[in-house]
């Protein structure tokens, strides 16, 4: 006797037969062709039952209707259920068997619906009827999902499922933290500093993510995968959603950024920064590993899930990024939007790990898009630090040539800058990559030549501030404090490496013309007087007596003016003013002594000369040495 699988398989061999032939003779062709196929479709064995192929028939549909009625008598009971169906495992598995019987039936059957309009229609009626235990299926996913919400734990991967506690995270706090919900719902949050990222959330009970997994693969077998997803999705995303709002991350609106003030705004780019860690390091890749484990052996469901459950947290994170981006160039945003750059460049590998299936590309090369508008920010604010050198106006002199805060500001500003070194030449290169090493030789670097290009700027600038002072001597006093001011700041920096010794040889050259140029246009005069006489000055004793006490009273004259003047005028660095006044001392000390040598020894008056020499040479030497200390000067003379 023939099992039920040949009876079933001969009844569907007769039907195509007696469908396809218009007429005996085809049937009987299309019978020949079936028995060359195969031994079990013999003529014979297929011609002794055509004639009763119409009843096999009829009775193959009442077969089908038969198991349909039965098949909804057992799942309309849970259709219609009054209470959650997987609050008894006993129903569940019940509810579950009926739906792979008739999802199995309907794949049975369905060859033969084109061919015979009774087993089509039961078809339909069966689809529809799978229909609505497929929005029961759905109701019941979406009670597991906010039942398995309601509590988490932390956990390390590969700890073997061993929970590290109960941590609740409050976004008040000043410290990273990783937030979870406690059983207890009214214990208030505390914050726990978060230094370790190799975290893993097991969002949901494993026995619940079993019965997802179970209720998934139903409803996506049954082509309903877009709906599960759905309801997934909505239920996470919702999660996902309130944690980053627990992170201090705010739904703002790429406008909305760029009205914050800055100083607001740069709390919340610390926020930004803790809660993109928090959530492309922990929050996502947990929700991937969840998302695998739901849709088990269904990758293509798995992915759109989780597109759909981290997208908009993901857009949220990326749209704040990139409203600084295209925000103010501001200078005093640099170190931040450094910051921000910095984040995003260490995160790539999380987005790239994250979002590596079809439907999270567009993510992830939007997060590269952004990381590369946040490195034109960079470049634009150093645009603009040119811009402000160069419209710096020339206005009131600094006192006593003193150094201008146009020179502490940009020399400090780029110390600051250069200690995100390795940053700023990954930025200045030709193009911002991921791939890009920073070059070694830092004096052909972009950030070098970027570097000498702003000190030039400064030191142009500076020469045009020195115009203003109406004593050239000052002017050469105010470009020796700014120049070494500049030099020193390079020395104890990033900034020497980047400029070269050569750049900072040639500006110590050039300290050293701006002493000459000072002693020459504030000595020059004085020293002149105190020369030999060459004899053409006096013809006779008495003219030259004269002419010595007039050179005497007139050096008095200029050295007290000098004095006067620039016993206010300032040298901030010690070391420079301790070499500016030895090279005074050097240059005038002798000539002084020799001179009044030559007074004492004149005839005419030499009894006299106590009487015109106002100063000693030490007088002189105390006053060299109380030059450029801004007005705190002491030296007195001997009367």
């Amino acid at each position: 006797m023939e099992d039920n699988g040949e009876e079933k398989l001969i009844a569907v061999a007769r039907h195509i037969a007696k469908t396809l032939g218009h007429n005996e003779s085809m049937a009987d062709d299309i019978l020949q062709i079936f028995s060359n196929f195969d031994g079990r479709f013999s003529r014979e064995k297929l011609s002794e039952k055509m004639a009763g192929a119409a009843g096999d028939d009829l009775r193959a549909c009442a077969s089908l209707e038969q198991t349909l009625e039965s098949l909804e008598r057992q799942i309309s009971q849970y259709v219609v259920a009054d209470h959650p169906i997987w609050s008894d495992s006993i129903d569940s598995s019940a509810f579950l068997d009926s739906i792979d019987e008739l999802i199995a039936m309907i794949r049975e059957w369905n060859p033969m619906a084109t061919a015979d309009k009774s087993i089509s229609a039961c078809l339909v009626r069966a689809e529809d009827f799978m229909q609505q235990a497929m929005f029961r299926l759905e109701e019941e996913f979406r009670l597991l999902m906010d039942r398995g919400c309601e509590s988490f734990e932390l956990a390390p991967p590969y700890a073997n499922g061993e929970s590290t506690g109960n941590l609740l995270f409050d976004s008040d706090d000043d410290e990273d933290a990783i937030l979870t919900n406690g059983e207890d719902h009214n214990q208030i949050p505390v914050a726990q500093p978060l230094t370790d990222y190799d975290i893993v959330i097991d969002a949901l009970p494993s026995g619940t993510i079993n019965d997802l997994h179970e209720i998934a693969r139903r409803m996506v077998v049954a082509g309903f995968g877009k709906e599960c997803s759905h309801v997934y999705s909505s239920c996470r995303r919702e999660f996902l959603e309130e944690s980053m709002s627990r992170l201090g991350m705010q739904k703002l609106s790429i406008e909305e950024v760029q009205k914050i003030s800055w100083q607001d705004l740069e709390d919340e780019i610390d926020k930004w920064i803790k809660a993109a860690n928090v959530a492309l390091r922990i929050l996502f890749p947990s929700e991937r590993r969840l998302c695998d484990r739901v849709f088990f052996g269904f990758s293509s469901a798995a992915d759109l899930s989780f597109m759909e459950v981290c997208r908009g947290s993901t857009i949220q994170i990326l749209n704040f990024a990139d409203a600084v981006a295209i925000g103010s160039r501001a200078p005093e945003r640099l170190f931040k939007i450094l910051d921000l750059f910095e984040t995003l460049r260490e995160l790539m590998p999380d987005f790239e790990f994250n979002f590596s299936d079809q439907y999270c590309l567009v993510l992830r090369n939007d997060a590269v898009a952004i990381w590369k508008r946040l490195g034109e920010a960079i470049r634009g604010i150093f645009m603009e630090l040119e811009n402000l050198i160069r419209r710096d106006p020339a206005k009131a002199p600094v006192p006593g040539g003193g150094i201008h805060p146009i020179t502490r500001y940009v020399m400090n500003y780029l110390r600051a800058a250069c200690r995100s070194r390795e940053t700023l030449q990954q930025v200045f290169e030709e193009n911002v990559n991921l791939n890009v090493v920073p070059s070694k030789d830092s004096s052909s670097s972009s950030l070098s030549v970027q570097m000498a290009w702003i000190m030039e700027l400064l030191e142009s600038n500076l020469e045009m501030k020195s115009k203003i002072y109406g004593d050239s001597a000052l002017c050469s006093v105010f470009m020796i404090n700014n120049g070494r001011y500049i030099v020193q700041k390079v020395k104890d920096s990033e900034l020497g490496s980047l400029l070269g010794d050569d750049w900072i040889r040639k500006h110590a050259a050039k300290l050293k013309q701006f002493h000459m140029s000072y002693q020459r246009s504030s000595w020059n005069k004085v020293l002149g007087m105190l020369k030999a006489d060459n004899g053409s000055a006096a013809t006779n004793v008495a003219g030259k007596s004269l002419y010595m006490k007039d050179k005497m009273k007139f050096f008095n004259s200029h050295f007290e003016e000098i004095y006067k003047t620039q016993s206010q005028w300032i040298i901030f660095d010690e070391q420079q003013r301790k070499e500016l006044r030895n090279s005074l001392a050097n240059l005038l000390l002798p000539a002084y002594g020799n001179f009044i040598k030559r007074f004492q020894n004149s005839p005419e008056v030499g009894k006299h000369a106590d009487k015109y020499i106002k100063y000693t040479v030490e007088d002189i030497e105390a006053h060299i040495n109380d030059l450029f200390r801004g007005g705190s000067g002491s030296a007195g003379s001997r009367r």
